[in-house]
């Protein structure tokens, strides 16, 4: 429960200090600021996204048992993604925009950040409370796992449809199949060191590698998916020392840290004041970041309204499954609720994309309250799963109802 208060508290802090250093630093010196913090913030995302991958453990042979978990987790990513992109148009934009694409295509790619569930998180917590030997775990296990990746996947037809259709779009797909395609082929077969200096050292060259296609072949590929294949490839090698949890806890501290200091500045002036303290990356601002603030209680509101649909979203397991008891799949359903490191790097993209406005705080703010209440799934989950399992029967079968 520590961790995860701590998720919040940084990623709160981060937004005070996006709000308070642009004046603070000034013209001057607020540009070189951004950069460091920018590119520390790729490195932290990509040491996430590697680690990501090597939870990706499935067994090759048996990979049709693995396709209907795949599309119960797609659209478990789906449903919440979907729900608050409706919201974030009916609600919070005018009816003149209703029928306007370009704010159907902003909306889709911000709310992106309700999919993705937070595998790292949830596994810790749940083997912490004696679960790991059960059903609930091993299932929660694949689908947060494929909620991952089919949000990573997604991510680039999102981003097409926003920087519009272009020759280099069809090298670009050619470069995700192959790079999909070495991932599965691969799978697990590359024994590599795996100590938390290893993986910096990855995260750090799969950046500079995604620089420089960008820079040679004008090809722009975020860096999830290839941190995460690289992730993939790897023996999974589970190295339990204090030192690894500590760094690596501490990175994601360091990325919730930067996520919120990235966030554009809005104090008196919504995305305007952002220009005047940020550089201009993909045009003038957009529909979303050009929407006046509102008022906090109103703010607060939407973010109330939006954690409710996504966390309804996420309710898709609960229909599926009907072998185990309904308090079993309640469970599933409650364990992935839980947000983290993912989705505030869709917020982050988004932002490349000037994406801002009311729309952007309540994403975040979205994703702090339901840090906050992980807590409180995780404890839910532990009292259902007590109820199906009993104490000392975690790993048995449970009546079929």
């Amino acid at each position: 429960m520590r961790k995860i208060l701590l998720f919040s508290f940084f990623l709160i802090l981060g937004l005070v200090g996006s709000q308070t250093l642009p004046p603070i630093l000034g013209q001057e010196h607020f540009p070189l600021f951004k950069d460091i913090t920018t590119t520390l913030l790729y490195v932290c995302l990509a040491f996430i996204m590697i680690n990501v991958g090597r939870e990706f453990e499935v067994e090759k042979t048996r990979w049709r048992s693995y396709v209907s978990d795949y599309f119960i987790a797609m659209a478990t990513a789906a449903l919440p993604w979907l729900l608050v992109a409706v919201y974030y148009v009916l609600v919070l934009l005018p009816a003149s925009y209703y029928g306007d694409w370009d704010a159907w295509k902003e909306s889709l790619l911000l709310s992106r950040f309700a999919a993705p569930t937070s595998a790292g998180i949830l596994f810790t917590m749940l083997a912490a409370i004696g679960l790991r030997a059960s059903w609930m775990y091993r299932k929660i296990q694949v689908l947060a796992i494929f909620d991952d990746l089919d949000t990573i996947l997604l991510m680039i037809p999102l981003q097409i449809m926003m920087v519009g259709f272009d020759p280099q779009v069809l090298v670009i797909l050619g470069v995700v199949t192959i790079l999909l395609g070495f991932g599965w082929r691969q799978l697990a077969r590359y024994d590599m060191r795996q100590e938390w200096w290893a993986i910096l050292l990855y995260a750090v060259a799969v950046i500079f590698l995604t620089w420089l296609v960008n820079r040679l072949f004008h090809i722009h590929i975020e860096v999830l998916l290839p941190a995460f294949v690289l992730g993939m490839v790897m023996r999974h090698k589970h190295i339990e020392t204090r030192t690894e949890h500590a760094v690596s806890t501490g990175i994601s501290f360091l990325f919730m840290l930067l996520v919120g200091l990235s966030m554009p500045f809005f104090i008196g002036g919504g995305m305007d004041a952002y220009a005047a303290h940020s550089p201009v990356e993909h045009g003038a601002p957009s529909i979303l970041g050009a929407q006046p603030m509102m008022s906090w209680g109103m703010i607060v509101l939407h973010v109330v309204a939006v954690s409710l649909l996504s966390n309804i979203g996420k309710l898709v397991p609960l229909f599926f499954y009907r072998d185990r008891r309904f308090e079993e799949r309640l469970a599933l359903s409650i364990g992935m609720f839980t947000r983290g490191e993912v989705g505030a790097g869709i917020i982050f993209i988004a932002l490349g994309y000037r994406i801002g406005g009311p729309a952007l705080i309540i994403s975040v703010l979205t994703l702090v309250l339901n840090l906050i209440l992980t807590g409180g799934f995780v404890v839910w989950v532990k009292r259902l799963a007590k109820k199906v399992y009993g104490d000392g029967a975690e790993g048995q079968h449970p009546q079929v109802v």
